[in-house]
């Protein structure tokens, strides 16, 4: 199963996320870092495969557009989430997959061709629209994504551990590249997601505090 470092930006800085409450997020720490300036933290870090979120851009209030080409030469696999809006919206750069997610584009995801799409959770429910997850999952084969990442906003930072029949659930409605992101807190999460089928995992807060190994996110992968 492929990991992912998540990497939230926000005025220049790598901030620490959690539950989608933006206004509140402060610059992160780590064991493995000794700053929140984001090229040094990263070559501090080591990831193999980053996500990133430009939560600047995201909101509107500005971009961390000049770290991408950075970011993407130092790391495996790139996938950013840009607060896309529409196709024009997409960077195109080596090493580097665009992020496409509900909450900024729900209402035009089939007029994408490409990417990643960002399946945003609120409360158990896909916004904007507050449908059911499983509902949703199921019928994404009808967008042309490479792959999808169900990213539980409130659960993110919170270390809150995952539900082995919720993560069945969600595995069993889309048989496609799956992903998961928001409150893994151990290996033995990783072990549920690695068992239930999941692709990949997106992780931070467990990694900056020691309860997962950062040699795991620094080869990229969890095995068995």
């Amino acid at each position: 199963m492929d990991l992912y470092l998540a990497t939230d930006l926000k005025s220049g800085l790598i901030v620490h996320g959690k539950s989608g409450m933006r206004e509140s997020y402060v610059p992160v720490t780590s064991i493995h870092a000794d700053t929140s300036e984001p090229l040094r933290f990263i070559e501090q870090v080591k990831p193999k495969n980053l996500y990133i979120a430009d939560l600047d851009r995201i909101c509107g209030t500005g971009d961390h557009d000049n770290l991408i080409p950075y970011f993407a030469e130092r790391t495996e696999m790139l996938l950013v989430d840009r607060g896309c809006r529409s196709p024009d919206d997409m960077l195109t750069i080596a090493g580097m997959k665009n992020i496409v997610g509900t909450e900024t584009a729900g209402e035009i995801l089939d007029q994408f061709t490409g990417g990643v799409l960002s399946v945003d959770i609120k409360k158990d429910l896909v916004i904007p629209w507050n449908t059911d997850p499983i509902l949703f999952l199921s019928s994404c084969h009808r967008f042309q994504f490479e792959m999808i990442i169900l990213l539980d906003i409130g659960r993110v930072g919170t270390g809150l551990g995952l539900s082995r029949e919720m993560l069945t659930s969600y595995r069993l409605a889309y048989p496609g590249a799956l992903l998961w992101g928001g409150g893994v807190s151990s290996e033995d999460d990783l072990i549920l997601l690695t068992e239930v089928g999941f692709d990949g995992a997106i992780i931070a807060t467990a990694i900056h505090t020691g309860r997962i190994p950062v040699e795991y996110i620094r080869r990229g992968s969890f095995c068995l």
